[in-house]
């Protein structure tokens, strides 16, 4: 048999089920497998064999006792750390988490759990998921495995690598702007963003409220179907939970193509596209329509203000999410002694000196407590994006940049729903360029921001989108296709996925680690 970390989800579980591999077999294989790759790589925060050979054990016993221990019974798991996990350690890449304990599973934790998944660890993220390239976390960076020069994207940097490393069969990112989608692309894995609302968020960290969805990452778009059916379904306990039959997803994937229309979107063929990823991005249109697709020229004109858009309107609510980090409920707090040490000298020296304004400006200690605790457990980019947010919800602003943004966005999902009047599904890049050196645009936001054109507009509308890969550059980085469709049509992009998948070869590629 061939190293068990090579096969894919599907092919695995047929393994475990006609029991030609138990599931401590094969979640030995993927420890052994973060053992040896993951210092080059860094997709682990926190993996726990102990737990994970435990759960793999209980899945073997029930088994062997005749029972149907659930869909996903044996089958490791990776989970970005933005998901609660009951008495275990959420941290969302900052330090003002670093030891938080949630005491209670997410629902996709829960979820996963009832499907007799084995939980393999925790995933490295940018910041409170706030990033493109799992360089802005406080806990470490991690790397692209096909150049560990270059960056994996982000935020779901650490969950997309696990995928390409060979470290986990399947794992769960986030989305709020490209967050699953982009490093899928760069790491060439798939990764989903599903419908806002099909998947409860309850549990997930939030970031910006309105926009955050979870979604699945792996080799395949079947190995991806075989994970939403698990993950997706109505909470009662998340109010923007959707009440909608979850369909199976699996069962539709062999559905020949003939008939789709391919709406082709104008707007992500012009200026600042690489032409490496144009011309992968165009032979995959060639794939389509040799298996029958319809191509069809479409226009979303206001995704030029895409950016903009998604740009304030996260910030604001993150902004307003992230005032709950003050150092008195849970998380990180300041050393009060060093405060209060600071303080009373500060006090002294204006003192002696006869300031009493000065004085009387002083903070209050509670006051300085929340602002030192904030300062001191939040990283560059979360800050920046929390003085965005507060400065567009603030008095005389609002709306100008907060209520513009919400109209906006509103033109952009008529977009959508004027396109997916005439076509099926749009097609187009996932990225404007393939993975880029690490700390090449750390220092420069912008640069940074205009890396999610293509991915953001999906968010903003709510509606769901795919990453697959398409092909390598001449430097060997692999380059993304995205298929994104109508609300709840993830049966019809994981179709289309899977009957890319089908043509092509790239998603069998694999990066050469030792």
């Amino acid at each position: 048999m061939a190293d068990l970390t090579d096969y894919t989800a599907v092919k695995l579980l047929s393994l475990l089920q006609a029991g030609e591999v138990t599931s401590t077999e094969l979640t030995k294989a993927y420890l052994d497998r973060i053992e040896t790759c993951d210092q080059k790589i860094g997709s682990f925060l926190r993996a726990d064999p102990e737990e994970s050979l435990e759960h793999a054990a209980a899945m073997d016993r029930r088994r062997k006792a005749g029972e149907a221990p659930g869909p996903l019974a044996g089958l490791p798991v990776a989970l970005k750390d933005n998901l609660c996990t009951r008495g275990q350690t959420t941290t969302c890449g900052s330090r003002m988490l670093k030891n938080f304990k949630p005491p209670y599973d997410a629902t996709v934790v829960e979820k996963l759990r009832e499907a007799g998944a084995v939980p393999l660890g925790k995933t490295n993220l940018d910041e409170f998921a706030m990033g493109g390239s799992t360089e802005n976390s406080a806990l470490g960076e991690t790397r692209n495995p096909w150049n560990t020069n270059c960056i994996p994207g982000g935020s779901s940097g650490g969950a997309a690598t696990c995928i390409a490393s060979g470290m986990s069969p399947l794992s769960i990112g986030s989305d709020t702007g490209g967050s699953i989608r982009q490093p899928a692309a760069f790491c060439g894995v798939v990764g989903l963003k599903p419908t806002y609302g099909r998947v409860s968020r309850l549990g997930l960290v939030a970031f910006a409220s309105s926009l955050d969805q979870i979604g699945p990452l792996a080799r395949t778009a079947e190995d991806a179907a075989l994970l939403l059916e698990v993950i997706a379904g109505h909470d009662a306990r998340d109010s923007t939970s959707l009440d909608q039959t979850v369909p199976r997803y699996r069962s539709v994937l062999q559905q020949p193509l003939a008939g789709l229309k391919l709406g082709v979107v104008e707007e992500h063929f012009g200026e600042g596209l690489d032409a490496e990823v144009e011309s992968a991005v165009r032979e995959s249109i060639r794939v389509y329509q040799e298996l029958g697709a319809k191509i069809t020229p479409v226009s979303l004109p206001h995704s030029e203000y895409a950016i903009a858009t998604y740009y304030v309107i996260a910030p604001c609510e993150a902004s307003s999410n992230l005032a709950r980090y003050d150092g008195v409920h849970y998380g990180y707090r300041t050393d009060e002694n060093v405060l209060h040490a600071t303080l009373k000298q500060q006090r002294a020296k204006l003192s002696a000196a006869g300031n009493e304004q000065a004085l009387n400006d002083l903070d209050s200690p509670l006051v300085r407590m929340y602002r030192q605790t904030r300062a001191e457990g939040f990283g560059a980019e979360v800050k920046r994006r929390i003085m965005l947010g507060t400065y567009a919800l603030s008095a005389g602003y609002y709306e100008a940049y907060y209520l513009k943004a919400l109209k906006v966005r509103r033109l952009i999902r008529q977009d959508y729903d004027e396109a997916f009047r005439d076509v099926d599904l749009v097609i187009g890049p996932v990225t404007p360029t393939p993975a880029f050196p690490r700390g090449s645009k750390i220092d420069d936001p912008l640069a940074m921001y205009l890396g999610d054109l293509y991915t953001v507009s999906a968010n903003l509308a709510g509606v769901p989108a795919i990453s697959v890969p398409c092909g390598f550059s001449n430097a060997g980085l692999p380059i993304g296709l995205q298929l994104q469709g109508p609300p709840l049509s993830e049966d019809r992009l994981l179709q289309a996925a899977h009957w890319f998948q089908k043509e092509t070869t790239w998603h069998q590629r694999r990066p050469a680690l030792n």
